[in-house]
């Protein structure tokens, strides 16, 4: 039998094992290798890859990607300046990785394991031993806890919001974190933890960090910035001693030598870029293009591929957004009218080739719309203190949008709109729309950037015009309708919210109250609205699958009986276009094409 001083000893060794490698104490979870929003991760714990990826594809070329707009800047976790979006990812790492076969799950990545409760009242990231920074320097948990601190203090208004949630954060030890929530009832904290940028501490001034600069952040990421043209180009170099190329998330990808972003200011010369093979391939945009415009030598002759690819996502829309901090806006049976005047079914036959659809609200295609479908038990009960602020029509399933008879003169669809204008306290004075009140004719402007957005607005501005309603059409490049809708400076503009399958705080920042008069977010509309942050709320507390589901469409009724925007049309697949050097999976993801899976195809052998 052992003596009582070598028992305590053991104990005592155990206990200091248990501390070095992470152990957070009492109500510490077992870590997980990944973790999911709802219910389990697809993959088990010993899986060797992703299944959209190709893990022997070869190593090796150049990918050149054509980009819209400018750049001033590398740092894109700023609200200053226009940021290259891809450093993030290419260049600077998270925490965890995001299955894109899933709908919201995480695998490790710079951590390797994750503990959480069943509640989830606190998050614990056990970092990878291996893990370093590009400059060889381990990443540690001080980098984690100064991340965190450094983008919730001066971060994007998404990263603020975000991470002012946890309570209290600390280093059990160089490789252990834990964040606790405070009561904070929201389950999506942990993975939101997981998805932020990982910078070090040692190579960030936190006193400058707000301004921009054309230096990229050091990252842990499996590329470097190498060459920067301002406003033109930005060369990213694949890191020979990337740390985390054996890691199961990255097995056949990044597999490219060299990723080039090329900037043009202009669309067709964009295109015109694209056909003479100046980048590798674009994502297409504008159906007229999609349906003649690829009518020449290389795409006939198959060294350029086309493809559709139907995703798992709810449909990317695109609206016109009412911006209601205008007080032309403010009146929602205005909104409600200028709706009905929308000829959706003359702009498809004309401009679309018939090739896109329109559903209401903002999760199109998907469980997770509310529209044409009746509110079940749950979703009223979730909406019942709200229930002034719901359509019932909403409510019960039976809205439509408006469908005109395509001749761009539907009369009908003006009579209802007139009938709403005037209980808006609008009346026609011989051929203007006036307010009766004070005689102001009601007139706006909608700010466009592309060919397709100025023929939708040049047509919808017709037609609102046999109403009696003035609108200006102002054209401006890419960059200033960036800043510009940044700053919620226009009265109407066309604006597309992708949408993934489990919507969490990012709703938030998307048309959450607080997010109204906070330049940078995309609460473009300015909604204040309580039953939308009451549903916010509720999704993010949801335990089970079908809550979640239920708390989702009660957002997207509320939503839709706000007449925030105008549902312009459904994108039912992802239009791209490739030179066929460039090669990927045979498998597709969840979400659609992923470059970074994709790869140069090798030189044919000679003969």
């Amino acid at each position: 039998m052992p003596h009582r001083r070598d028992v305590i000893g053991l104990c005592l060794n155990v206990a200091v094992m248990l501390f070095s490698t992470g152990w957070s104490g009492a109500g510490s979870a077992n870590p997980s290798y990944a973790i999911a929003m709802h219910g389990k991760p697809a993959l088990p714990a010993d899986f060797s890859q992703m299944p959209y990826a190709n893990p022997d594809a070869p190593k090796g070329g150049r990918l050149v990607q054509g980009v819209s707009g400018s750049f001033d800047s590398l740092n894109p976790f700023i609200v200053k300046g226009l940021a290259l979006q891809q450093i993030r990812g290419f260049v600077v790492e998270s925490l965890m990785a995001r299955g894109n076969d899933e709908p919201f799950t995480l695998y490790g990545l710079l951590a390797d394991s994750i503990d959480t409760d069943e509640a989830r009242t606190y998050a614990t990231f056990h970092l990878n031993p291996l893990a370093r920074f590009s400059d060889g320097q381990p990443v540690h948990a001080d980098d984690v806890l100064f991340s965190w601190q450094l983008l919730r203090d001066k971060g994007r208004p998404n990263h603020r919001q975000y991470y002012s949630k946890v309570a209290t954060a600390e280093a059990i030890n160089e490789r252990t974190v834990r964040f606790d929530f405070g009561g904070a009832r929201d389950r999506e904290l942990p993975l939101i933890l997981g998805l932020m940028p990982i910078l070090p501490k040692h190579a960030i001034d936190a006193a400058t960090f707000e301004q921009t600069s054309m230096t990229a952040p050091l990252g842990s990421g499996p590329y470097r910035v190498t060459a920067v043209k301002p406003g033109a180009s930005v060369t990213l170099t694949r890191n020979p001693d990337y740390w985390g190329r054996a890691l199961p998330v990255n097995r056949g990808l990044w597999n490219f030598d060299e990723i080039r972003f090329d900037f043009y200011r202009e669309a067709n010369s964009q295109f015109e870029a694209f056909k003479r093979g100046l980048y590798d391939f674009r994502v297409e945009t504008e159906p007229l293009r999609w349906h003649a415009g690829y009518d020449f030598p290389a795409a006939r002759n198959g060294r350029l591929i086309r493809e559709s690819i139907k995703t798992g996502l709810p449909a990317p829309s695109e609206y016109l957004v009412f911006n209601t901090r205008r007080p032309v806006f403010s009146d929602i049976h205005v909104r409600e009218a200028l709706t009905l005047l929308f000829d959706f079914e003359w702009i498809n036959r004309n401009y679309f080739f018939g090739l896109y659809s329109r559903a209401g609200g903002f999760f199109a295609g998907s469980e997770l719309s509310a529209y044409a479908r009746p509110a079940d038990e749950r979703e009223r009960a979730l909406l019942k203190p709200f229930g002034s602020a719901l359509r019932q029509d909403i409510l019960d399933g039976s809205y439509r949008l408006p469908v005109t008879d395509g001749s761009g003169r539907d009369r009908k669809a003006l009579r209802a709109a007139l009938a709403l204008l005037s209980q808006a306290g609008y009346e026609l004075d011989g051929t203007v729309l006036r307010d009766r009140s004070t005689g102001v004719p009601l007139a706006f402007e909608i700010l466009v950037t592309t060919r397709d957005q100025e023929r939708i607005a040049l047509t919808y501005a017709r037609d609102l015009k046999r109403a009696g309603i003035e609108v200006t059409v102002r054209s401006v490049d890419a960059v200033q309708f960036d800043q510009r809708r940044l700053a919620f400076d226009f009265d109407m503009i066309q604006n597309r919210w992708d949408q993934s399958l489990s919507p969490g705080n990012e709703q938030s920042f998307y048309w959450g109250s607080e997010a109204t008069d906070i330049q940078g977010t995309r609460n473009y509309m300015g909604a204040k609205n309580p039953a939308v942050d009451a549903m916010i709320a509720a999704l993010l507390e949801a335990r089970s699958r079908p809550d979640f589901v239920d708390a989702v469409r009660a957002l997207d009724r509320a939503l839709m009986s706000g007449f925030y925007v105008i549902p312009v049309y459904n994108v039912r697949e992802q239009w791209i276009a490739r030179w066929n050097r460039i090669e990927r999976p045979e498998a597709t993801a969840l979400t659609g094409y992923l470059p970074e899976t994709w790869w140069q195809r090798p030189p044919k052998p000679s003969q």
